[in-house]
């Protein structure tokens, strides 16, 4: 390609007429001449400014086998909770899309079975800040071949769980003994309480109860605990992530065991729905704020990359071109040499004669310098 630049430069020929010349197509001259200065990739992708650098990738993949593979809560972490963990923690800055691309090509991937959607409930309107409702349920622990019951009060908004007892029993009193203390915690709130139709929360002691704290009472509809979803949810992330994997040894370990993951789950956990932060965050209403950072981290990642990717193409150009300024009037930059000609063949061939590489092409093109 420099030696058809040199040529046009030397003849005054016209570019397109020396490409003809060489025996090739123009499309292929121009796609030489993009990859002008590229190592060869034998056809492969050429590097974008908005890839990610490979050590980028590398930090993806270490920081997923640290989490994937550890005996900790973070054994069903997916692809999204990873990119924005890795991102909060400042070791990469790489959106979902990106990390699923590169753990997929590594085979770090979680499987998640999908579920199918109902219209049921679709009507239903999402609280718009923290403690308009309150949503309540029973859980039963499977404890030495009996059960405990995990009684939990969970705010509809953020997904915080306001208040939790493991008992022996499940009365009326003991759940009524769980919202009070939740309600202990925020005593100007008066949310609403969402509950399924379990013979403590319709019983007349809980009505009454609700009255007089001025809470408001509804109750989901019969064989359809998905309109209680929320906590459901929490209570088949608890069950997965703490209860199918610990062993509780006795009543003081088992409850100690669940306070540790309740902790993680409200301050630490980045949920899925809460644009993967934590309840706590929702909780305190600073939203808004960890969105901007988030969005300033992969900002300057992606300057960070486009300046990554030029400078490799710069470095590529330098090494695959010898600039030799001594011999600047005597060779072209494509490796054509004018040579001098002793006297004696200067009625041959004239003063001076250009020799092209013979890998350039066959056949034989000499320029001819007049005085």
């Amino acid at each position: 390609m420099n030696f058809c630049e040199h040529i046009v430069e030397e003849s005054h020929l016209k570019l397109n007429s020396v490409i003809q010349m060489t025996g090739i197509s123009r499309a292929k001259y121009y796609e030489w001449l993009k990859r002008c200065g590229l190592e060869n990739q034998h056809n492969g992708n050429i590097p974008k400014a908005h890839w990610t650098t490979p050590e980028e990738k590398q930090a993806v993949i270490d920081y997923s086998r640290k989490h994937i593979t550890a005996n900790t809560y973070y054994l069903r972490d997916g692809y999204r909770r990873i990119a924005y963990m890795g991102l909060d923690e400042n070791i990469f800055a790489a959106s979902p899309a990106t990390v699923y691309r590169i753990l997929k090509k590594e085979g770090l991937l979680n499987k998640w079975k999908g579920n199918r959607n109902s219209s049921k409930g679709s009507g239903y309107c999402q609280p718009a800040k923290p403690h308009q409702e309150w949503h309540t349920d029973i859980k039963y622990v499977n404890y030495k071949g009996t059960f405990l019951f995990l009684i939990s009060v969970l705010d509809g908004y953020s997904r915080y769980i306001l208040h939790h007892e493991l008992k022996t029993s499940m009365t009326e009193l003991d759940v009524e003994i769980t919202l009070e203390k939740a309600h202990e915690k925020y005593p100007g709130e008066k949310p609403r309480v969402i509950s399924d139709n379990g013979s403590q929360y319709i019983s007349k002691d809980f009505q009454i109860y609700l009255k007089t704290v001025g809470m408001q009472h509804v109750r989901t509809s019969p064989r359809y605990p998905q309109s209680n979803g929320k906590i459901e949810r929490y209570h088949r992330s608890i069950e997965e992530e703490c209860l199918r994997s610990k062993s509780l040894i006795n009543l003081d370990d088992a409850r100690e065991q669940i306070a540790e993951y309740v902790d993680h789950y409200n301050n630490h956990r980045l949920h899925s729905s809460l644009f993967y932060l934590r309840p706590v965050d929702f909780l305190n209403g600073n939203v808004q704020e960890l969105i901007d950072i988030r969005q300033a981290k992969l900002d300057a990642a992606t300057e960070n990359r486009i300046a990554y990717w030029n400078q490799k193409k710069l470095d590529n150009t330098i090494n695959n071109h010898n600039f030799d300024t001594s011999d600047e009037a005597e060779t072209s930059s494509a490796g054509g040499q004018l040579v001098r000609n002793s006297p004696a063949d200067v009625n041959k061939m004239g003063v001076g004669s250009f020799q092209p590489p013979n890998n350039i092409y066959s056949c034989q093109v000499c320029l001819i310098k007049t005085q």
